[in-house]
């Protein structure tokens, strides 16, 4: 028997993730709906292998305007977790993705139990273990709503860590299952944009919402005296980037916008080095779209990042350290030799551990435990 599962994104946080484990949970002999509602910004890869339900935020969907959108959005969240926890009723697994009222999904979760009593599982990926900019209340609440299920989800051991020692999560319910490589952004497409501008000097690249977390002045301070390269930091940004441009020393290209993936593959084929300098993250969907491009990564050491230098990927730096952060970007970019070996390093990370194949199997077989569990509990 197939198992049914309901892939489960409300807010449509991460769409190439959710289509990524959608399609693996599929070609694995799964029967996979996705449940989540239109991304504002692009469109989205066709389902392949699974259904999309567009089923949240209708009414938002509609709304140009972002402040207003959101406000939209909080209004019909309560409505629609009701009509989705019915719908959840054909489902054997619901996993959800994201929460983004923790204060109210508590309480708005789908039955454990189906209405003939057997055991639906209802499993968590803690993208994020707590939230990086809380709101009033958005902290306890987050611990709170992880009670709620019988499973959760987290891409490192670091993130397993926090889970169990610093919140006290039951470590049986807590589950590494890696972030897999976001391979499908890196096969070429026909209506692919080439890139607006161009250089004959190496680039750094600095891909991604554009927030305080990122690191972003850390990484412009470190760019200061570095000749004969460029560094391109191109995403949307979710802060005032003014003082930023403002002060960015030479060679520095910033690119303020939502990049499509009709143009993202531009920006990652011609970067010679991906650079995440952020102060916090568990993991980062940027990193595994660098591993799909083979491109080598200088990322600090915090969170799952020293998990994927481990692999030879990528080399870390202290948090917060630009002199230490500088350095490395100097080394790296003097050697093509090492940045060749981090590539080939790239190509075995993607191909093995974070490949979607072993994503999808180790995901199955929790379903698959989970089902199996005295119905009872």
């Amino acid at each position: 028997m197939r198992v049914r599962v309901h892939v489960v994104d409300p807010p449509a946080y991460t769409p190439p993730y959710d289509h990524a484990l959608c399609a693996a949970l599929a070609a694995a002999g799964a029967e996979v709906e996705l449940h989540t509602s239109r991304f504002a910004y692009a469109p989205v890869p066709p389902a392949r292998g699974y259904r999309r339900r567009e089923d949240f935020y209708r009414v938002a969907a509609r709304v140009r305007k972002p402040r207003m959108r959101r406000a939209v959005r909080l209004a019909e969240h309560v409505p629609d977790m009701l009509r989705y926890r019915r719908t959840a009723r054909a489902a054997d697994v619901v996993h959800f993705q994201w929460l983004a009222v923790q204060q109210l999904d508590r309480r708005l979760l789908p039955s454990r139990r189906s209405p003939a009593g057997a055991r639906r599982p209802l499993v968590l990926t803690a993208h994020d273990v707590l939230p990086r900019e809380p709101r009033p209340g958005q902290l306890a609440a987050q611990r709170r709503l992880y009670d709620g299920f019988d499973a959760i989800v987290v891409h490192s051991e670091h993130g397993s860590r926090r889970l169990t020692e610093e919140l006290g999560v039951d470590p049986s319910r807590v589950h590494v299952i890696p972030h897999g490589v976001l391979t499908h952004l890196a096969q070429p497409r026909a209506d692919e944009l080439p890139l607006p501008f161009s250089t004959d000097r190496p680039v750094v690249l600095c891909f991604g919402l554009m927030r305080p977390y990122k690191g972003i002045d850390l990484l412009l301070e470190a760019w200061r005296g570095i000749e004969d390269a460029e560094l391109w930091i191109a995403g949307m940004p979710r802060m005032d980037i003014t003082p930023l441009v403002a002060s960015a020393p030479p060679g520095v290209r910033f690119v303020p916008r939502f990049i499509p993936d009709i143009e993202l593959p531009a920006y990652f084929r011609r970067a010679d080095l991906v650079v995440l300098p952020y102060r916090e993250i568990e993991q980062s969907g940027v990193l595994f779209t660098a591993l799909a491009f083979a491109r080598p990564l200088l990322l600090s050491d915090v969170g799952g990042f020293p998990e994927i230098a481990a692999t030879g990927a990528a080399r870390t730096f202290p948090a917060g350290d630009s002199r230490a952060l500088g350095e490395a970007l100097v080394e790296l970019l003097a050697d093509s030799k090492e940045r060749s070996r981090m590539q080939d390093a790239a190509r075995s990370a993607a191909a093995t551990r974070y490949s979607w194949e072993a994503v999808a199997r180790s995901t199955l077989e929790l379903y698959e435990g989970l089902l199996r569990e005295d119905p009872a509990r």
